[in-house]
């Protein structure tokens, strides 16, 4: 799907809006799983999650390709419309982002802040994706879907990046919302031929990317009601399961209990305030702590960006 000359040239592009972001290994963590744990941290970009860079990949083809574009718009929970905002307001290109009803309050606000028109419809994520697909008909508007070549392209770099800083990996804990971040991670570990295991997390509440994975076909789900609103996904995309079933290792389940605890302990070992997505793959090496005793462990920490009233929530529950 990609190479290297690919995911370099879109370093380029990323990095000329923002810095690479740093990996720590952290030495409580280590104590709390038993394993070398090196951290990601996603959560140190402009829009606080990984997602803004394959937005600053996309807009940036786009607009060389459609200078007079009337628009795009998309549909979000929130890291993938905070991303397309800030990248097309970059290159002059009016973005509408939509979102369900009861999205983020924190979220939302981030988007408007970035220059988005918000609309805010539909019971879900993927109620969301229709009602912005309806807009891009009427308002003869860009849809900017949330998997695309060049937004796994875009995240594809915080691969790059990982890789080439951290000593051999024996694992890489991957969350999956629609998928560019683990296809990304797949894609940049075969071009530079490491045997590094990559394992897709997925909330227990949004199943669907498990369940295809283990059927080798696209499942879809009646919901996905999970405090990970990043990884709360009903329909997998097709592309994005074909590159994971061919690439991963396996898909591990987390429930939202887990993924607070993990919250908790992302707090108290490196004072990094984490989303419920951002911290699943904690959650996940946590559920299997014995399994990967002694190993190095790579964990991609997504994203930062949670309600104040959610987040100290988790950090209150025992």
């Amino acid at each position: 799907m990609l190479s290297l000359q690919d995911v370099e040239d879109a370093a380029a592009i990323v990095h000329a809006a923002m810095p690479a972001t740093p990996q720590y290994a952290w030495p409580l963590l280590a104590r709390r799983t038993g394993a070398e744990v090196w951290v990601k941290h996603e959560n140190h970009t402009p829009t606080g999650a990984f997602k803004v860079r394959g937005g600053l990949v996309y807009m940036d083809r786009l607009k060389r390709e459609q200078p007079g574009i009337a628009g795009v718009v998309s549909a979000t929970r929130g890291n993938h419309g905070q991303s397309i905002a800030l990248a097309a307001g970059r290159v002059g290109i009016a973005a509408t982002i939509v979102v369900p009803l009861g999205n983020s309050v924190e979220k939302n606000a981030a988007m408007r802040a970035f220059g988005a028109e918000l609309v805010e419809e539909g019971h879900d994520f993927d109620a969301a994706r229709v009602t912005a697909m309806r807009l891009a008909g009427e308002r003869g508007l860009s849809m900017v879907p949330s998997f695309h070549r060049d937004l796994v392209r875009g995240v594809a770099t915080y691969a790059l990046e990982f890789f080439r800083a951290t000593p051999a990996l024996d694992t890489v804990y991957v969350p999956i919302g629609l998928g560019s971040g683990i296809c990304g991670v797949i894609a940049v570990r075969d071009i530079l031929g490491l045997s590094t295991k990559v394992v897709g997390v997925v909330s227990t509440e949004a199943p669907a990317y498990a369940l295809s994975f283990a059927a080798g076909k696209v499942v879809a789900t009646n919901s996905a009601d999970t405090m990970a609103d990043g990884m709360a996904v009903r329909g997998p995309d097709a592309e994005a399961l074909a590159m994971i079933c061919t690439g991963a290792e396996r898909i591990v389940q987390v429930n939202d209990a887990e993924i607070a605890i993990a919250m908790r302990a992302y707090y108290e070992d490196t004072h990094q305030l984490t989303e419920g997505a951002g911290a699943a793959s904690l959650a996940a090496l946590m559920q299997e702590r014995d399994r990967q005793a002694g190993k190095r462990i790579g964990l991609i920490l997504s994203g930062g960006n949670i309600d104040r009233p959610l987040y100290l929530r988790a950090l209150a529950d025992r």
